[in-house]
């Protein structure tokens, strides 16, 4: 997905900027930069490919000619970024996270005009480019942001540090990223997670509203574009994405986890769908915590029955060859045989999506001696996938293992009962909830219903975006 944090202050601030991105590496894999304004005008930056090697180790060495008392810095999971651009608007340093699924239609428009763009290896269009592009057509940097996130399908959120040594901070036009201040006595930063900021000694100071821009100097800050009263914050943000010590619109993440899996249990137990097992246990990582609620909840004891191997490879999703991401998986998870054989354990997950790297959790469980295995995600079966964001790699929904097995089970017209496919209580439902299980070798499956998932996160509902659950806008 990408993250970005900044800083300005009455002190360097390239150490903060530093640790701060740091804090956002679990949001990207690939690459990432820093970028600070140079004392007399003028930038400093680097970008780096963070693909085998962590953040800090690429860019601890960069820190010397990176200081300053405004500097910037993300981690992406496409382009190279931050960008500097020079334009009418004078020089600044951009970057995005987001999705625009209308690249094609913009790069033609502006070709049309003989605009001309840097190209990758394989003809693609730097979006932070295009970006900027389309903000340059106005008379200001604001006006060019709100411009430029009326004419993108997808959202856009981006932060921008001029020469001058400002942040322009912009939150997408649905809010469906967060973006945060913080504040300590020196100035200001502006980042995704909040535990980031508080870790360097920053206060909580104020959260963007959709769509809002403001302007952050060390002396302070304002609002140069009102906020939306319209949201959309994506729910996957507390489901799986977001770090356990963030707070999203007032809602920390970990005591969503928790109640999520609570109310699971409590759900099952209603539904007299709580299987006789031995020990519940959440995958690591993101799954820990729904675990520990439906633990608690339903009263079965929480077991770690298989623990992740992370001195080499801390992060799942890399890296990007997806054969070698399936080797990754499967030599990362280190068996306890004393808490799997003959034992019959409920396994809890963030999510199920493709189900390649869960069948191979399954297998080894079964090899090591497993009585019975019984799957439980911590949200409804995905149906979509996200346009809003760069959440996956898929390249076709019907990657997805639940709308894969719709098709498979009644092709065509199954595109029309999703919703009934989605819900376990109907007959379609408890279809879908077989088929996966023969497929993945699970003894039982069930889903977290949407309205469970929503009561957890308990922000009104109106104001979360639920797309790739039941692909409404």
């Amino acid at each position: 997905m990408g993250a970005f944090f900044g800083a300005v202050s009455h002190r360097d601030v390239a150490l903060d900027v530093f640790f701060g991105v740091d804090y956002h590496s679990h949001l990207g894999t690939r690459r990432a930069g820093m970028v600070s304004c140079r004392e007399g005008g003028g930038f400093n930056r680097q970008i780096h490919s963070i693909e085998n090697t962590p953040f800090r180790t690429k860019f601890e060495h960069d820190l010397p000619e990176l200081s300053g008392t405004c500097a910037m810095g993300c981690i992406s999971d496409s382009d190279p970024q931050p960008l500097l651009v020079r334009s009418h608007l004078g020089v600044y340093a951009i970057a995005t996270v987001g999705a625009v699924g209308n690249v094609d239609e913009l790069v033609e428009r502006f070709e049309k005009d003989g605009h001309q763009f840097m190209a990758t290896s394989s003809g693609a269009v730097n979006i932070n480019e295009l970006i900027a592009a389309l903000i340059n057509t106005q008379a200001s940097i604001v006006e060019g942001i709100r411009y430029a996130q009326d004419q993108i399908e997808g959202s856009l959120t981006l932060l921008i540090m001029t020469e001058s040594g400002e942040l322009i901070a912009a939150r997408d036009a649905m809010g469906r990223l967060p973006v945060l201040i913080g504040k300590d006595d020196d100035g200001y930063c502006v980042s995704f997670e909040s535990f980031a900021y508080g870790k360097l000694g920053y206060a909580d100071e104020y959260e963007l509203g959709s769509a809002e821009i403001v302007r952050l100097t060390a002396d302070g800050y304002e609002t140069i574009s009102p906020a939306r009263d319209e949201m959309r914050i994506c729910a996957f943000l507390w489901v799986y994405y977001g770090y356990p010590n963030s707070n999203y619109e007032g809602v920390n993440v970990e005591v969503m986890r928790y109640r999520n899996g609570a109310i699971m249990a409590r759900d099952e137990r209603e539904a007299g769908l709580l299987p006789e097992v031995d020990y519940v246990a959440g995958m690591p990582d993101s799954g820990l915590p729904h675990g520990i609620g439906y633990a608690n909840e339903s009263g079965v004891p929480l077991a770690r029955p298989f623990v992740k191997y992370t001195p080499t490879w801390p992060r799942s999703f890399m890296p990007a060859n997806q054969e070698v991401r399936n080797r990754v998986a499967k030599m990362k998870q280190i068996p306890v045989p004393e808490l799997i054989r003959d034992k019959r354990l409920l396994l809890v997950d963030d999510s199920i999506v493709r189900g390649t790297q869960m069948r191979e959790t399954i297998d080894f469980l079964r090899d090591t001696g497993v009585s019975e295995v019984h799957m439980r995600s911590a949200c409804p079966p995905i149906m979509y996938g996200c346009k809003y964001l760069s959440f996956s790699r898929s390249r076709s929904e019907y990657e997805l293992i639940a709308r894969r097995k719709v098709r498979e089970l009644e092709g065509d017209e199954g595109e029309k009962h999703l919703d009934e496919y989605a819900d376990g209580r109907t007959e379609r439902g408890r279809c879908l909830l077989r088929s996966i299980c023969e497929e993945m070798g699970f003894d039982s499956l069930e889903y977290q219903s949407l309205d469970g998932m929503l009561e957890a996160i308990g922000i009104d509902r109106k104001k979360v975006c639920t797309y790739c659950w039941n692909g409404k806008e």
